[in-house]
């Protein structure tokens, strides 16, 4: 065999040997159960996460962002709440009620998470809607004043509702609409 061929050899063979460890580390990573459920409906009617995975709550980082089984860290989709623990920022106007209100709603709890199309952010967090029983979580925050609408490109199956949830909000004078803005 030339040395050409020897080397290629060795190569694809590294190269086999690599992808067997990513497959086996990758098998041995526990996230959590996904469950066929109910299919969720956009307010077009769309059908979207006609799959859904149930996970245990662990730790509200803050009103957006938190932690469930594994460490695994779960962003909501179409929400923005003040940030509470950004260090390049202090904490914003109504951060603190915002956190407390969810880690109240799902912190401890059993939650469905659906996707919409990205599976997470530049953060590596996973995107997603939130369901605590039939509450769909992000709507609730915005609708009550604890967020404000954030639509990002491509995850946008909700948008309209959360802007209607937020002029909603805004009208009636909600949470952050009575003493942020």
């Amino acid at each position: 065999m030339s040395r050409n061929k020897l080397k290629m050899a060795a190569g694809i063979s590294t190269m086999i040997f690599n992808l067997f460890l990513l497959v086996f580390f990758v098998s041995k990573i526990n996230l959590p159960t996904v469950t066929t459920t109910q299919d969720h409906v956009n307010q077009n009617g769309q059908v979207i996460g006609a799959t859904s995975q149930t996970a245990k709550v662990i730790r509200v980082v803050d009103g957006d962002t938190f932690e469930i089984e594994n460490g695994v860290k779960v962003r909501l989709i179409g929400i923005d709440t003040p940030e509470v623990v950004d260090p390049r920022k202090p904490v914003q106007c109504f951060a603190k009620e915002a956190s407390n209100e969810t880690k109240s709603l799902i912190e401890g709890s059993s939650v469905s998470l659906v996707k919409d199309i990205s599976e997470t952010d530049k953060y590596g967090r996973l995107l997603r809607y939130v369901y605590k029983g039939d509450l769909l979580v992000n709507d609730y925050l915005v609708r009550n004043g604890y967020a404000k609408a954030s639509t990002v490109p491509p995850d946008v199956a909700m948008s309209t509702r959360f802007l209607d949830a937020q002029k909603e909000a805004s009208v009636k004078k909600l949470g952050l609409w009575s003493k942020c803005i």
